[in-house]
């Protein structure tokens, strides 16, 4: 069919046999119904109505075309009502993005809001790399450091990122602990792969031990716990994940200097999208209750 207009026009008539009650009920002149009715038989080559003066009647032809419409007709009727539902319901695909070290915190929550929303969809990748919003790349950033400057995205204060240095059982059995800052010369560290790093508590380090200290480099937030954790070296590991374990030994308390403004990142887009926004409060709400707010 060329025009959806004269089949959902003729299915009006069929189903409430007059002109003018189709034309009411589809908000157009009555000339309009009979001349969408005529062109539709004209393409099909097929009569659609016996005419009569009470009205019109379908055909065979007719009523065929009624059962088709009827079911188009309701396909579109189910189509708006999802589209309408989608403003309000949290459902679909929910990309979030983080630092390893985070995922203490975003995790729970992740797992939590999933969990009252059937319809959810999570996706969580953690990376050092800087996902582009507008691109489409991650629905909420949460990123650390200097407030994102990026334009057309909302960027709201999470949280701060505590950290402080660990030592892991064996560690301490083997080398024991630095009795002050000044014998942390002495001992070998767990750090960052990138010997540029720009966290504030690992350039703190760099500039009180040689990079030759630093015996097992990663960038997976996984690796580097576990490897403090085995007796690697002394870390800085996040202290809301840290202070959960039994297996590690803390050797230098957090520092208001080594504290990492966290921010959450979205774009303007889709700031308002309920899925966003649930996952937003829920966060916020989270980091509160963990004493990082």
């Amino acid at each position: 069919m060329d025009s959806w207009d004269e089949v959902r026009t003729a299915y009006q008539v069929a189903r409430l046999g007059t002109v003018s009650g189709a034309a009411e009920v589809l908000g157009v002149h009555h000339a309009t119904v009979i001349r969408h009715v005529d062109a539709l038989e004209a393409r099909l080559g097929a009569k659609l109505f016996q005419r009569h003066a009470r009205g019109y009647t379908a055909t065979e032809a007719g009523q065929e075309l009624l059962k088709v419409a009827q079911a188009t007709e309701d396909q579109f009727a189910h189509l708006a009502a999802r589209i309408t539902g989608a403003g309000t319901e949290i459902t679909g695909e929910l990309v979030v993005t983080s630092l390893p070290g985070l995922s203490p915190l975003v995790t729970p929550t992740l797992v939590r809001l999933q969990a009252a929303h059937a319809g959810l969809i999570v996706r969580y990748v953690t990376d050092t790399r800087v996902f582009r919003l507008e691109y489409g790349e991650a629905h909420v950033a949460i990123r650390a450091g200097g407030r994102p400057q990026e334009p057309d995205n909302v960027v709201q204060p999470l949280c701060t990122h505590r950290v402080a240095l660990y030592a892991g059982a064996p560690y301490v059995a083997e080398c024991g602990l630095p009795a002050d800052e000044a014998a942390l010369a002495r001992h070998r560290f767990v750090g960052p792969e990138d010997a540029d790093n720009r966290a504030p508590f690992h350039r703190w380090l760099a500039e009180r031990v040689a990079r030759e200290q630093v015996v097992f480099r990663t960038n997976d937030g996984e690796a580097f716990a576990a490897a403090v954790a085995a007796g690697t070296g002394l870390g800085f590991l996040p202290v809301l994940a840290a202070r959960r374990r039994d297996d590690l030994v803390e050797v230098l308390a957090p520092r208001p200097d080594w504290e990492v403004p966290l921010w959450l990142v979205t774009h303007v887009d889709l700031h308002r999208t309920p899925r966003i926004q649930a996952f937003l409060s829920a966060l916020k709400e989270d980091a509160r209750d963990c004493g990082m707010a």
